[in-house]
């Protein structure tokens, strides 16, 4: 049982560290591009 509850801590240390690591070094930015429509209006 203990050697259960050390690798679920180790588990979750690990995961801990890969959240942070990915937080800080993966590269999440937006790609922005500019769209432009051209649009014909009906006006009675």
């Amino acid at each position: 049982m203990v050697r259960l509850l050390k690798a679920l801590i180790f588990l979750v240390i690990v995961g801990f560290i890969g959240l942070v690591g990915f937080a800080y070094l993966g590269d999440m930015t937006p790609q922005q591009a500019e769209v432009k429509e051209s649009r014909t209006l009906d006006v009675d």
